[in-house]
């Protein structure tokens, strides 16, 4: 396949496009169902992550600083030593599954952190070596030796052969997908474009792309565009009770995957964890008609569900 094409528009200059997928409007595509009859299945991703002290990139609680920016730096900390434990605490307490995304960095950093997400039966998710670097910014062959990399450390450190990658702040190249199919992952967390699962084109074959949220985040919402934590739990449940209410709509029957992303740097803090609690306890309620499951698992149901033919290109 190439990597662009170009859409017919007339006398007037036609617009590059990614060419991996086709575009199909949420009431129409394949009409099936998840586990037990489920038409909404709900994932946490669960953001693991370390940075290089003294030098690049990191979110930012307050203003930067010259290096070595140690506010910023011991902010994210954090969520490391205190908030993603306290995060592992209110999951095991409503029997919520995790898809928890980390840095390969975090093995040598704070394995017994990754050790207990894997003792708790969560998927580990591939997320890069560092958040400190963006993927984008290296060359082929540094990215194919990034994603290799990744995945052979995961597969030494934990037995686990990971199926899916987030890129470190969703930083693709144009030949991000054709390099993790290239190398063995079976489905990509970065396109937010979508409810369902799609099937992405690439020159290694099929590579599932599962919904990631860049609204329902911690990360975007709370620290761009400064939501205080209620409302930002309100957002959870009233996006859980639309979702819901949509997959019972006769014309919008679809399966579709609701995802939450969050940062335990973030809403590892006390006062916001009180409000993550009411939120995902509202959404652990409704187990029964719901898929509580990881995006390795929604990959895997939605590859056996649709056939191949079904998402062209």
């Amino acid at each position: 396949m190439n990597d662009f094409k170009r859409e017919p528009s007339g006398s007037f200059d036609s617009l590059t496009t990614h060419g991996r997928f086709g575009y199909q409007p949420i009431h129409e595509g394949d009409a099936y169902h998840w586990p037990n009859g489920a038409r909404l299945a709900v994932y946490l991703g669960f953001n693991l992550e370390h940075f290089a002290f003294g030098e690049g990139l990191g979110a930012a609680l307050g203003p930067l600083s010259p290096q070595p920016d140690v506010l910023n730096y011991s902010w994210r900390e954090y969520g490391n030593r205190v908030g993603a434990w306290r995060c592992i605490e209110l999951f095991d307490s409503l029997d919520m599954p995790a898809g928890t995304l980390i840095n390969t960095s975090l093995y040598d950093h704070c394995p017994a952190l990754i050790e207990a997400c894997a003792a708790r039966g969560d998927e580990l998710i591939a997320h890069g070596h560092t958040n400190a670097q963006r993927q984008s910014d290296l060359d082929e062959d540094g990215e194919r030796a990034l994603l290799a990399h990744c995945r052979a450390r995961m597969i030494e450190q934990s037995g686990a052969e990971p199926t899916g990658w987030l890129s470190p702040w969703i930083s693709e190249s144009h030949r991000t997908p054709d390099l993790l199919a290239e190398t063995g992952y079976r489905y990509t967390l970065n396109w937010c474009h979508d409810d369902r699962p799609v099937r992405m084109q690439t020159k290694g074959g099929p590579l599932w792309s599962i919904p990631y949220p860049q609204e329902l985040n911690d990360l975007p919402m709370i620290m761009a565009r400064q939501m205080d934590m209620r409302d930002f739990a309100d957002m959870i449940v009233d996006q859980f009770d639309e979702m819901l209410e949509q997959t019972q709509r006769a014309r919008t029957a679809q399966p579709l995957v609701m995802g939450i992303a969050l940062h335990p740097y973030i809403v590892g803090q006390p006062y916001r964890l009180r409000h993550l609690r009411r939120a995902l306890a509202h959404i652990a309620s409704a187990r029964d008609d719901i898929w509580l499951t990881t995006p390795g698992a929604i990959a895997r149901h939605a590859e056996e569900a649709v056939p191949v033919a079904a998402q062209a290109a």
